[in-house]
Order: structure tokens, then sequence, then C-alpha cells
């Protein structure tokens, strides 16, 4: 499957599954709020969630899917269509270590949630006994999520290296399907019953994810079968890697994770809520573009690398960031130039008031600056993960904590949770500076002439985007606290507009054309 088309798949149900899952936050904003049930469901969601990203996006396939590609095509030479079953098998003993592990984990993990929680929060020192009370127990709700997703994550590595990405790109929808389903038909009287029903939702959906992935995987003929725990030379190997790649993939959200404990222990109650709800929107083109590019291009490097072909790994890596770039930037701009009235139309109902928009949108703005440099994060880190190096990912990524926990104690106190946010955003582009840096010292990555011509379009057409949303905003935003209607067509006209001006620019600077982006990126380079 080309590198487009593969994103295009992974990102179009990726879209389906952020737009559920922004009605599902519009809805837990409107029930929840932003204060002691929102904050306590948050925290209690965050270490379960920290998992799904590092394993589902992130750890897990990027060391499990070159192996299974390497297993599948070192069979296959030995005897046509033998690589494929040697594959399977090897994800069997995966299996058989994987599962009692995560058990034993959840389990521990379940039992001492309330150090686990303290550690986090401090004891939340803005709530009190009751605050931190609330958040143990739905911490001991959502953990068996860890174990499900990382189920989930194998079979999905297996699907994705099949070339069947969209029914694992499908598996996050059942999750928001489930936390819409819960606020709307099981909600209690008051937030913290319905924190209650969320945190339930939460372990419900990792059900059904892993029984969706086990029905597609038998239908693709694969069935794996637990048994005796054995670690033979690949197993060994592979968890040899896996911890590294945890911390090199999830820089992001180890920051993320970092920058939530700080903002429980010293910013006044509803600093939890506006980073995580400012980080949603945050998400989305990290989700759209940055989960879909990497993951389409990791079997392609993987095989390139394999067969000796660095220049079409290269070319391979330079499409990608070309892409990233084209999508991403131009998100970053609206997100920022536009907060304001995008939280406004999107959240401010119920139990979340005009002052939470005002706190939601400060740290949306600066979470936006980092956009580009999320996404640029996943398109870099399978150029080392292709080649087996976890090291190297995991380096930079302590480093990117090291220098976001500095950024966030420096810059919490005089800007509170916005300063956070920004902390958090130039971590990123320190991450991605230094990967290229390393790639490029390496000669397996070097911008080619196309790359960085297209940059400078692409520069060049989000700047004049900008300019038309700066003075759209004030022309919309009076209407983004009005009635459902008015909302809708608001935000329709703000992205609509935002969005039709960047193609006309895009198309007028010649950022790409409409044959680039039907053929260019089709078909993926062929190892010789």
């Amino acid at each position: 499957m080309g590198l487009l088309r593969a994103t295009s798949t992974i990102g179009g149900l990726t879209l389906i599954s952020r737009i559920l899952g922004m009605v599902r936050d519009m809805l837990v904003a409107r029930f929840l709020g932003a204060g002691l049930a929102s904050d306590a469901f948050l925290i209690a969601w965050r270490l379960p969630n920290l998992f799904r990203a590092l394993f589902a996006e992130g750890a897990f396939a990027a060391v499990f899917v070159p192996m299974f590609n390497r297993t599948m095509a070192e069979g296959d030479r030995d005897a046509p269509g033998s690589g494929k079953a040697a594959a399977v098998a090897f994800a069997g003993q995966i299996l058989s270590i994987l599962f009692p592990v995560l058990v034993l984990f959840t389990g521990l993990m379940m039992v001492l949630a309330a150090p686990v929680v303290w550690a986090m929060t401090g004891g939340f020192p803005d709530g009190g006994p009751a605050k931190f009370d609330l958040a143990v127990t739905l911490t001991r709700i959502t953990f068996p999520y860890l174990a499900l997703i990382s189920l989930v994550s194998l079979l999905g590595g297996i699907l994705n290296s099949l070339d069947r990405f969209w029914v694992n790109a499908a598996a996050p929808v059942l999750l928001n399907l489930c936390m819409i389903g819960a606020v709307l038909f099981f909600r209690g009287a008051t937030p913290i019953e319905t924190a209650h029903t969320q945190a339930i939702a939460v372990t419900v959906s990792g059900v059904l994810q892993l029984l969706w992935l086990t029905w597609a995987c038998r239908r693709a003929g694969v069935v794996l079968r637990l048994q005796r725990p054995r670690l033979s030379p690949q197993v060994r190997r592979l968890l040899s890697l896996i911890g590294p790649a945890a911390l090199g993939a999830g820089a992001i959200q180890f920051n993320l994770l970092i920058s939530t404990s700080l903002a429980a222990r010293f910013l006044p109650q509803g600093a939890v809520s506006y980073l995580y709800y400012a980080d949603r929107l945050n998400q989305l083109p990290l989700g759209l573009i940055g989960i879909g590019v990497g993951t389409a291009i990791l079997p392609a490097l993987s095989r390139q690398i394999g067969s000796g072909n660095e220049q079409a790994a290269s070319h391979t890596q330079n499409r990608a960031m070309e892409l990233a770039l084209f999508l991403a930037l131009p998100a970053a701009v609206a997100l920022c130039l536009s907060a304001t009235p995008l939280i406004r139309g999107l959240l401010q109902h119920g139990a979340f008031t005009a002052n939470d928009t005002i706190g939601a949108a400060g740290a949306l703005a600066a979470f936006a600056l980092g956009v580009p440099a999320y996404v640029l994060i996943k398109v870099l880190t399978p150029g080392f993960y292709a080649r087996q190096d976890t090291k190297t990912p995991v380096r930079v990524a302590v480093f990117s904590m090291l220098f976001n926990l500095v950024g966030n104690l420096t810059l919490i106190w005089p800007f509170g949770h916005v300063g956070v946010a920004i902390s958090t955003a130039i971590a990123a582009w320190v991450n991605v500076l230094v990967l290229y840096w390393l790639l490029h010292r390496r000669d397996q990555l070097r911008m080619d002439a196309r790359f960085r011509g297209k940059a400078l379009r692409i520069i060049l057409a989000s700047a004049i985007m900008g300019a038309a949303l700066l003075l759209l905003n004030p022309l919309v935003d009076p209407y983004m606290a009005g009635s459902v209607t008015q909302r809708i067509i608001a935000l329709g006209l703000l992205c609509g507009i935002g969005g039709l001006v960047y193609g006309a620019a895009a198309l007028i600077v010649r950022a790409y054309s409409i044959s680039e982006l039907r053929g260019a990126l089709r078909r993926a380079p062929k190892a010789s």
C-alpha cells in the first residue's frame, strides 16, 4: 500500500475517532465542567491513556512491526508462503510472555493506586481528601484498560504488517462510542457519579477493542494461542528493545504526564482540566497526521533498510516529512490564532463556563506552537526503529523530558498552566531537532531540494491563511456561545473558510499541486 493511500486510510478512520472523541469531550465538559470531578477523572485516565499512546500508537508497534516483517520475509526466502506462519508463531511467543506480565502489573498498579495517584498529584492540595479519594477509586476502575489495550496493540501490529491498517485504526472508535454512550445514557445525577460511569466505560471499551481485533485477526487467518512462556532469541530481542522504545516514542506523552502532575500540585483547581481539553484539540492533528504517516512508513522503511536501499529510505522519509508539514503547519496556525472561538464553540456549555474557555484557550494556543514538532517526531522516530535502534530515541526523549521539566518549573510560576503548555511545545521542538541532527550526521536522512522548496511554500501558504483567520475570528466569536445551530454554522465557517484559503494559497504558491497529491506518494519507492 502506498504512503499516501495508507496514511489516508489511517488518517480517515482516525478522523472519525477524533470527531467522536471531540463529541465525547463536549459532553464530558458539559456535565463535569472543569472542577473536582473532572480533575479527578482526568488524573485517573492519564496513566492508562499514557500506556495506550505508548503501546497502541508507539513503542510496541515500533519494535514489533519491523521484527514481524523481517521474520515473514526471512521465512518466505527459505520456502515461499512459510513466512506468515513463522511470523505468527513469533507473535504467539510474544503473547505468552506479554499476557501474564500484563495481568500481574495491572493487578499491582490497582493495589498501589493510592500511592501512584499521590505521586502524580501530591494529594491534590487544592481539593483535599475527597478529591484524592475519588481519583484513587477512578484509577482502580480504569487501570484494566492498560492490559487490554496492550493486547490490542499486539494484534494491531500483526494486521498493520499484513497491510490491513484500517482495522487497527478503527479500534479507538469503540472507546469513544463507549464513553459517549455512558455519558448520554448512564450518567449520574452529580458530576461525581458521571465520572464513575466514564471510568467504567473506559475499561468496557478495552474489552470491545480486544474482541474486535481478535475477530479481524481470525478473518486474516491469524490465530494466537497461549502457550508455555519461552524466552527465545527473538523474544529476548523484542523485550530488550521495548523499554527504550517506550521512552523514545512516548516523549510527548511523558511530557504531558509531567505537566499534568505539576498542574495538580501547584495550580488552582481546574488547571488539570484546562490542559486536558486544550491537549485534546492539540492532539487532533497528531492523530490524523503524525500517527497515520508514522504507521504507514514503518513497514516500508523496514523493507527498504533491510534490503540495503538507504536512498529509497531517505526518499520515503523526505516525502513523509513533506506531507506531515503540509498538513500540520496550517493546523498549528489555526489552533493558535483561533483558540478562543474554537474552545468557546466546542466546549462552553453547561458546567463549562466562559472563564473555563479563557483558561483552556490560553493552553491551546501555547500547545499549538508545537504541533508540527509533535507530528515530525512520529515521522522521524521510525528511521531509528526500522534500523532496530531504540537506544538513540530514548536518549533524545530523556533529554527532552528533562528539558521540559526545567521549562515547566521555570514557566509555571509567571504564566501558570499556559507556561506548562509553552514548555511542552518547546521540548517537542528540541526533540525533533536532535532526532533530525542525529539521522543527518549518520547520513541516514538529508533534506532534499524538493523538501526545502516545499517547506518555504507551505510556510507562506500557512501565513496567508493565518491572516484570514485573524480577520474572521471577531466576526464568528459572538456566535460561538449561541444555540447549537449557531455554533455549528460559526465553526463551519471558521474551519471551512480557513481551509479554503489555505488550499487556494497552497496552489497559488505551488506548495502542492493536485497532481502531486494524487500521484507523487501513491507508491512507496521499491527496494532494489
